[in-house]
C-alpha cells in the first residue's frame, strides 16, 4: 500500500475549519469558545513542558501537535469573528522575531555589531512603550492573569524592578521572607481563616521573589520537589508492600523512618 503524503500545516486549518462549519462539524468543537479552549492550551502547554523533562522525543512530537492545535483553534475562532486568521498570527510572530534580531536579520552594520549586552530587553522596551501609549497601560498591564500564580508572581515582580522598585540584594528578601512567616503564624495562632489565607499569598509571593533574585524558575523548582516526593513516597509504599500493607495500615512512624531511608538513598544517588 503506498505511504500516504504527509499532512500540512493548511491541512491541519482545514479540518479545524471542517470542526467548526455549522450543520457538518463537531457539535463539541462548534460550542466551544476562547474561554472554555483556554484551559486546555495550558493543559497542552505543560505537557509539551513534561516531555520534554521526561526526554521522550517521541511523545514531545505529539504533544507539540496538540499544542499546535489549540494555535489553530483561537485562530479560527477569531477569523470566525472577523478578528484575525491564523496566517496574521505567523505574520506578527514572523515580523517580531526578524524585528528582534537585527544582528541577524538586519542590514549590514546591525550584522556587524552582533548582539550588543541588553539589545533584547531594549528592543522589548521599546515594543512595550509603543503598546503602552497605544493602549494607556500600566507597567504591570501586560502580565497574563492566566499564568500560574507563581509564574506570575514573578513577572509581576519583574515589572516593577523594570522601573526601580525592587530590593537592592536577596538579603532584605529573605529577611522579609522571615517576617511574613512570623505574620503567618500569628494569624494560625489567631485562627482568623481570611488573614491566614492573606498571609499564606504574602508568604508565597515573597518566595517568589527569592526565586526571582536567585535567577530560579520556581515552578520548576516545585515541579522538580513533586517528582522528589512521588520517588520518596512510592519507595514508602513498595517497602510496606514487601510486608503485605499499604501506608493506611501502618504508623507514621514507621513511614517517617522509611522516608528518611528514601531521602539517604537519594543522597547516594546524588
Amino acid at each position: 500500500m503506498p505511504q500516504s503524503e504527509p499532512k500540512t500545516m493548511a491541512d491541519l486549518i482545514a479540518v479545524m475549519a471542517a470542526l467548526r462549519t455549522p450543520g457538518t462539524g463537531c457539535p463539541w468543537d462548534l460550542e466551544q469558545s476562547f474561554a472554555t479552549i483556554a484551559p486546555y492550551t495550558i493543559e497542552e502547554a505543560y505537557e509539551v513542558a513534561d516531555a520534554i523533562a521526561r526526554g521522550d522525543l517521541a511523545d514531545l512530537r505529539q504533544e507539540l501537535g496538540d499544542l499546535l492545535l489549540q494555535v489553530v483553534y483561537h485562530a479560527r475562532l477569531a477569523e470566525e469573528q472577523g478578528a484575525f486568521t491564523f496566517p496574521d498570527v505567523v505574520d506578527a510572530i514572523t515580523t517580531k522575531m526578524i524585528r528582534r534580531h537585527p544582528h541577524v536579520f538586519g542590514d549590514e552594520a546591525a550584522r556587524s555589531a552582533g548582539a550588543a549586552k541588553g539589545w533584547w530587553e531594549r528592543i522589548k522596551a521599546e515594543e512595550k512603550a509603543a503598546k503602552e501609549v497605544a493602549k494607556g497601560a500600566g507597567v504591570l498591564d501586560d502580565v497574563p492573569v492566566a499564568l500560574p500564580a507563581l509564574t506570575r508572581a514573578v513577572k509581576l515582580q519583574d515589572k516593577a524592578a523594570s522601573v526601580g522598585f525592587d530590593w537592592p540584594s536577596l538579603g532584605p528578601v529573605l529577611a522579609k521572607m522571615n517576617e511574613e512567616l512570623t505574620e503567618l503564624e500569628e494569624r494560625v495562632e489567631g485562627g482568623e481563616q481570611v488573614r491566614i489565607e492573606e498571609e499564606f499569598g504574602d508568604l508565597l509571593f515573597v518566595i517568589a521573589n527569592v526565586a526571582r533574585h536567585l535567577r530560579l524558575d520556581p515552578e520548576a523548582a516545585l515541579r522538580a520537589t513533586n517528582e522528589k516526593f512521588i520517588r520518596r513516597f512510592r519507595y514508602i509504599e513498595e517497602r510496606l508492600a514487601a510486608t503485605g500493607r499499604t501506608p493506611a495500615q501502618s504508623s507514621l512512624d514507621e513511614m517517617d523512618a522509611l522516608w528518611n531511608e528514601a531521602k539517604a538513598r537519594d543522597g547516594e544517588r546524588r
